[in-house]
């Protein structure tokens, strides 16, 4: 935050979950906000920006399309996402653990218009032992700060969340491999740079609620068998060469890589036990993406006149 009390486009996108340049786009196509512009030009976000942004990204991410949900209010934004708002501001309950942070965190403990006031429930010093040292305390959100994050603090991370009663997990970090992030995601954790402004914090602490205020995903159907093998799109390649329309070479070419991936994530399930899960689930996703593809391309070759192998 800055004198005029604003995120930038760059802070103002990693607290919403977003890559900057899919916030760009929206403002640029969709003008999905009206932040306001520093002296110097650039876009200042406030608190409530940040978080109605987190929540057209989660209902973009459900399968809505953003043109139709732009210019939706935070409340319509909530009910689509099935979230229910708190109609009153009420102190965000935290159970912090990194001496640092706690510190930063009481010098801000006040809250905003926008942001909720932090009241901290119990801390401990640091990773190792924080398990014993707070078990039982309860909050909104457990919130881990650990510089140097790596594998090692999994088996403490879980330890710790088992013995806190917290309805989400913030874990920030200022070195850490992306595999050591991948893992914390996977468990739940909202994982994120240390901001260097504790009002960030509440914003995270925020967008963790949020998600974690959403339905998990339910299992999804297993893809079914391709229906043309590689020989088969490459005859079908071939023969788009003959008219102008090369779309059917370019999606055969698809094709052959979704099919390619759906393999390899089979291989690495069978033979990463620890990732197993992740891979599966890879797997899945290529399939039902080579499922629509073969789709498209099958309209595609009735309407060309190309011949579809028999079935």
């Amino acid at each position: 935050m800055n004198s005029l009390k604003g995120y930038r486009s760059g802070v103002a996108a990693r607290l919403a979950g977003l890559p900057v340049e899919t916030l760009r786009v929206w403002e640029r196509r969709y003008g999905v906000s009206d932040a306001e512009r520093s002296p110097q030009g650039q876009r200042l976000y406030s608190a409530a920006q940040v978080h109605r942004l987190g929540l057209l990204k989660r209902v973009v991410d459900q399968g809505h399309a953003i043109g139709t949900v732009a210019r939706m209010e935070v409340e319509e934004l909530a009910a689509l996402a099935g979230i229910q708002l708190a109609s009153g501001m009420r102190p965000l309950k935290l159970a912090v653990v990194g001496a640092a942070l706690a510190q930063r965190l009481e010098a801000n403990r006040t809250g905003t218009a926008t942001a909720p006031a932090l009241e901290i429930t119990a801390t401990c010093a640091q990773l190792e032992g924080a398990a014993e040292a707070i078990a039982g305390a309860s909050a909104d959100v457990l919130l881990i700060e650990a510089p140097e994050m790596t594998a090692d603090a999994m088996p403490r991370i879980r330890a710790l969340r088992q013995a806190v009663t917290a309805k989400a997990a913030v874990v920030l970090y200022r070195f850490c491999d992306s595999a050591t992030v991948r893992r914390l995601r996977e468990h739940g954790c909202l994982v994120a740079r240390a901001p260097s402004d504790a009002s960030e914090v509440a914003v995270l602490c925020n967008t963790a609620l949020t998600g974690a205020a959403l339905p998990p995903p339910g299992p999804s159907k297993p893809a079914t068998p391709r229906r043309l093998n590689d020989e088969e799109l490459a005859a079908l390649a071939g023969a788009s060469t003959s008219i102008n329309c090369e779309c059917p070479r370019h999606l055969a070419d698809i094709l052959m890589m979704l099919a390619s991936f759906e393999r390899y994530s089979a291989q690495c399930a069978n033979r990463n036990a620890t990732d197993a899960a992740m891979h599966e689930d890879l797997g899945r996703s290529a399939g039902h993406a080579r499922m629509m593809m073969e789709d498209a391309l099958e309209r595609l070759a009735y309407a060309e006149g190309l011949p579809m192998p028999a079935r």
